[in-house]
């Protein structure tokens, strides 16, 4: 999977999306330090240990780098950054029962919006999975020859 390049001056609002998935019930935020046990369980278990790592360094930031999707009070998704390397996007990842209601959507959006905010002219998005979906979403472009990238020689 390659790395991917992202324009932050150039992201499209994300306050329409935010206030479509308010009105069906979830909510979109930053997490907060004494979550981290939950989060990182739960990410351990849907998705891989070494997201879970990662997950642990961006929650430990001040602020932290973060982004949890919530329904009815329950986990449902999340997204950091400066996790493995500063102005890296990822790993994020959204519970099955949730995708395709915009909600991996908005925690990509809230993530960049907060990088931007935080002065970064341009994310990378580590690994990308979904090429697609982040050219289609970001107006993302792969990097050349960025595969294996920063995770060449990751234990495993």
């Amino acid at each position: 999977m390659p790395d991917m390049l992202v324009k932050l001056y150039e992201l499209p609002d994300d306050a329409p999306l935010r206030a479509k998935l308010e009105d069906a019930g979830f909510t979109i935020r930053r997490a907060l330090v004494p979550e981290k046990h939950l989060i990182r369980s739960w990410v351990k278990e849907k998705f891989n240990p070494h997201w879970e790592s990662e997950c642990d360094v961006a929650i430990s930031g001040h602020p932290t780098s973060c982004f949890i999707a919530t329904l009815e009070d329950k986990l449902v998704g999340f997204a950091c950054y400066d996790a493995t390397c500063k102005g890296f996007f990822g790993p994020t990842g959204v519970d099955d029962v949730c995708r395709g209601k915009g909600v991996g959507t908005a925690l990509l959006l809230a993530c960049l919006h907060d990088m931007r905010a935080q002065g970064y002219g341009y994310a990378v998005i580590g690994g990308a999975g979904p090429v697609a979906f982040y050219e289609k979403t970001v107006g993302a472009i792969e990097i050349p020859d960025s595969k294996p990238g920063i995770y060449k020689g990751m234990l495993r």
